[in-house]
C-alpha cells in the first residue's frame, strides 16, 4: 500500500505544479474529473452488457474493472490534492464505514 500512496501523492504534486488555479478551483476540477471517470464506468458497463444498439458489445468486464480503478485513483488523488494526511483520513474513513457495517458503535 505504501507504493500506492507514493504514486497518489506524486500524481497530486505533479497536477498541482501544472496548475495556477486556487485550491478550491483545483479541488472542484478534480471532483469534476472524478465524475467524468464514473461516467466511463457506466459507459463500460453498458458496453459489457451490449445495451447500446449502435455499439453492441464494445467493452468487457475487465474494461469495467479498469474504469473502476480509474475512479478509485482519481478519488485518492483528489484527497491528496486537498492537503493534510490523505492516507490517514482515508483509513479512518474506511474504519468508520466498516464499523457501521458491523453494527459496532465508534468511540467518541
Amino acid at each position: 500500500m505504501e507504493e500506492t500512496w507514493n504514486t497518489v501523492n506524486s500524481l497530486a504534486r505533479k497536477l498541482d505544479a501544472l496548475s495556477d488555479r486556487s485550491d478550491e478551483q483545483r479541488w472542484t476540477l478534480q471532483a469534476l474529473k472524478l465524475q467524468e471517470e464514473a461516467g466511463e464506468v457506466a459507459q463500460a458497463v453498458i458496453g459489457a452488457l451490449g445495451a447500446n444498439p449502435r455499439k453492441g458489445f464494445s467493452h468487457d468486464w475487465d474494461d469495467v474493472r479498469k474504469e473502476a480503478c480509474d475512479v478509485a485513483l482519481t478519488a485518492l488523488v483528489m484527497l491528496a490534492r486537498m492537503g493534510g494526511d490523505p492516507r490517514r483520513f482515508f483509513e479512518e474513513h474506511i474504519r468508520t464505514v466498516a464499523e457501521r457495517g458491523t453494527g459496532r458503535s465508534t468511540p467518541a
